[in-house]
């Protein structure tokens, strides 16, 4: 009987992942050039704010975090996005991130980036 109660348990709520640090992302370009970028982030539950430098510019980001799908936004004068999945050991039910990989886009198109939490 004890069974039954628990299969109809909903599973504990997963808090988002932790990504607030400073990451460095490989990023194979639109034009077909590698380059690497940026990203020092401060985290406030999912609310992402923080700071991107690039190769060519460089300027604030805003974004957002749903358990490990996180979404940045820079804040510069031609807008890079970068959106993918982030990974790493679990801490207390949290994922405590130190990769994050996916894809960007910025006016060239789409490119894609491998991401490693640097501190």
């Amino acid at each position: 009987m004890g069974g039954a109660l628990l299969a109809q348990t909903p599973p504990p709520q997963q808090g988002p992942a932790n990504v607030a640090g400073n990451w460095t992302l490989y990023c194979k370009d639109p034009n077909g050039s590698t380059s690497a970028k940026y990203l020092e982030l401060q985290q406030k539950g999912t609310v992402i704010s923080g700071h991107f430098k690039g190769p060519n510019q460089s300027g604030g980001v805003q974004g957002t975090i749903d358990l490990q799908h996180l979404v940045v936004r820079t804040k510069t004068r031609d807008v890079l996005t970068f959106r993918g999945r982030v990974g790493g050991p679990r801490e207390g039910g949290i994922v405590q991130a130190n990769t994050f990989n996916g894809t960007f886009h910025d006016r060239g198109g789409t490119g894609s980036f491998q991401g490693q939490k640097t501190n």
